[in-house]
């Protein structure tokens, strides 16, 4: 059984890190409600590289994160929807939402309030900055927070300066450290109201703790280093025959290995190479030294090799690559749906980073169409057919 079986989720989050952090608990078997705009839903719906999915509301960076979710959409700044949203959090156990901070208390939907009608909710917010602090009304999207964080800080090389990660791993980081403090307050016995506030920028800055750590604790001022590891050399990215290669002799048995299969014994007692501090401090003059003996062979032959002899290796891949892994395809990381509702056609989505006593965690039903579950949640609740004809027409849902 998976662990989250018994609960609900009221997710009334939008884009990335909220939907991210839900599209965990789904996995984890959460009963997972996605509250959305009537009409509009969630912003990703229009939102991917596919126009015609994106006209359809079920834009590919909605279908990314969506899976397995329920769709119920509710005006809740109507009277009677927030009504129904009461009625739905007096049955739920989780309730998060990515607004900016104030927001749910401008409607009447505050904690102070939800936990009157229900005691033990879990309730979570997800923000740029947090509830409070000067930057606690500041605009955030991922990219203003790699920004901020540090994050860019410390990505790229001289040449290039400061560039972002490839793909929104502060939305990310957000979404995972709420998932985890929402699994941990569902974990108490006797639970009790509680309140989770995620900072984004925290959160990405609580990743970094190598980084921060070494200017917190040594004093050194972070730099950018490319595709250089900046604990130990040769340890980055290398120009092979054909194709890069990630290569990691981070201990001194590793780097010994590398000079025996490259045949360049000599650079075991060099007087530039013979220790960690001695390589990181030339380890430029190291790496041309290394490359020269690499361009013999392509990545591929070069990381089944060293992987074998016991020095981490791997190619650098394209992403299509990386899911073609038999790695990947073994474990199942990918879910497909067949001819998908508003879609037309099928869809792969990827699943989570984890198994259960050897089994993938999946989900039961592709991402939903905007509100095709509003109906059958209603009546889940005792709603008749006429109030919810009512509401229909009030525009409420």
């Amino acid at each position: 059984m998976k662990p989250l079986k018994s609960f609900r989720v009221l997710d009334l989050t939008n884009v990335l890190a909220g939907p991210f952090c839900c599209h965990q608990l789904a996995h984890l078997g959460a009963e997972v409600i996605k509250i959305e705009v009537p009409g509009r839903g969630d912003l990703a719906r229009q939102l991917g590289a596919d126009p015609e999915l994106n006209e359809k509301g079920m834009g590919v960076s909605f279908l990314a994160q969506n899976a397995g979710k329920r769709s119920l959409t509710l005006n809740l700044k109507h009277p009677e929807g927030r009504e129904v949203f009461f009625r739905l959090v007096s049955k739920a156990d989780v309730v998060v939402e990515n607004f900016r901070p104030g927001v749910m208390e401008r409607l009447g939907l505050g904690f102070e309030k939800l936990k009157e009608v229900n005691p033990s909710l879990v309730y979570c917010a997800i923000s740029g900055f947090g509830q409070n602090g000067p930057l606690k009304d500041s605009p955030a999207y991922d990219q203003i927070i790699q920004g901020l964080s540090g994050v860019m800080s410390v990505t790229g090389n001289d040449e290039s300066g400061p560039l972002r990660v490839g793909f929104p791993m502060a939305d990310t980081i957000g979404g995972i450290t709420a998932a985890l403090g929402i699994t941990a307050s569902l974990s108490k016995p006797e639970r009790e109201a509680v309140f989770i506030d995620v900072s984004m920028l925290e959160s990405t800055m609580a990743s970094m703790g190598w980084v921060i750590s070494n200017f917190l604790t040594a004093g050194v001022d972070p730099m950018r280093m490319g595709n250089e590891n900046f604990t130990s050399a040769p340890s980055g990215t290398f120009q092979t025959g054909e194709g890069l290669l990630n290569i990691a002799a981070n201990k001194q048995e590793q780097f010994e290995i590398l000079c025996g299969l490259l045949k360049r014994e000599d650079l075991i007692h060099h007087p530039h190479f013979k220790t960690r501090e001695l390589r990181k401090a030339n380890r430029e003059l190291l790496k041309s030294e290394l490359e020269s003996e690499l361009k013999h062979h392509d990545a591929k032959y070069w990381s089944g090799l060293l992987n074998k002899a016991g020095v981490p290796a791997g190619e650098v891949l394209k992403v299509p690559d990386a899911l073609n892994l038999e790695q990947v395809q073994q474990r199942e990381f990918l879910e497909t749906f067949s001819d998908v509702p508003g879609v037309g056609r099928s869809v792969q989505v990827v699943k989570t980073g984890m198994q259960l006593n050897g089994k993938t965690l999946t989900v039961d039903r592709p991402p939903p169409r905007l509100g095709e579950d509003t109906v059958a949640i209603l009546k889940e609740c005792g709603y008749g057919e006429e109030t919810i004809e009512k509401l229909q027409a009030e525009k409420v849902i």
